[in-house]
């Protein structure tokens, strides 16, 4: 098939299930839930070919005005190595406009991105597994409503952007935990279905001890689970990650497109101990 066989069109509900079929074919664990959880706080475009097949996806998720995360993208493998990815990231940098951009890259797309003006950043790890039977930690609790509002403030300062609408799907799907101490929120974490299972994340901490509590708080409550967290290897808690049953299978490399505005912002302030959001 040629290149101009290709048609690029705005995602909308209508590609869910092409979508699902096209991460489905790279072995991503994405059910339709989880691709309209992406689409709802995104835009996107698609490439289809000329019976209407989706062959590519890729989606623009803005936190306010600070930056935007570059997410899904995929382009089906029998039409590989004809510039489908570079016109799909052309249009996702449109829908950007000035912000500064951040990705996950796999070692195949990281020369697109770098021709792009992406640079590398961190180290994402992957773990997921059956996690073993663990002891509750002391301290943690679950959120309740009236802890959203800090819940984002927190966020806002830990990843410098506005991530509210993030915030609230994940409270829609899922559910918070919080360390509470002399009557201040000092860390939290979230966790949703996705996937196989569930994936805990965002988790923002200050520390290492205080991540684990967290992950911990989800584990006990479900003894023998399939649980995915994603963590930046400068963490500290990936050989934890691995003791209690959830193995390193994978990953990626972060990376960062400066604002042509402002090449200072290029990065958000991330203290987040493992801030997975979309997958």
């Amino acid at each position: 098939m040629q290149l101009s066989e290709i048609q690029l069109q705005a995602f909308g509900p209508e590609h869910i299930e092409g979508a699902v079929a096209l991460s489905r074919q790279e072995n991503w664990p994405h059910r339709p839930q989880d691709w309209q959880m992406a689409l709802r706080l995104s835009s996107g475009a698609v490439a289809l070919d000329d019976q209407g097949r989706v062959t590519g996806t890729i989606l623009v998720t803005p936190y306010g005005a600070a930056c935007a995360m570059i997410n899904m993208v995929i382009v089906d493998k029998n039409v590989r190595g004809k510039g489908l990815g570079r016109r799909l990231m052309d249009q996702a940098l449109a829908l950007a406009g000035d912000r500064p951009l951040r990705l996950v890259a796999t070692t195949a797309g990281m020369q697109l991105y770098e021709k792009l003006g992406f640079v590398p950043s961190g180290t994402i790890l992957q773990h997921q597994g059956n996690v073993t039977e663990l002891g509750a930690p002391e301290g943690v609790d679950a959120a309740g409503a009236d802890d959203l509002p800090t819940i984002k403030a927190m966020d806002r300062d830990a990843y410098g952007a506005n991530r509210e609408a993030l915030i609230d799907a994940l409270a829609e799907r899922g559910q918070f935990a919080i360390i509470r101490r002399n009557g201040a929120i000092e860390a939290y974490a979230a966790i949703r279905p996705f996937g196989r299972g569930e994936v805990i994340g965002p988790v923002i901490a200050g520390n290492v001890e205080d991540a684990k509590a967290l992950i911990r708080f989800f584990a006990t409550s479900r003894p023998g689970a399939f649980l995915r967290v994603d963590t930046d290897s400068r963490a500290g808690i990936a050989d934890w990650l691995g003791e209690i049953g959830l193995a390193h299978v994978g990953g990626g490399v972060t990376m960062d497109r400066p604002s042509r505005k402002d090449a200072a912002q290029a990065r958000p302030k991330v203290y987040a101990l493992a801030n997975q959001a979309l997958g």
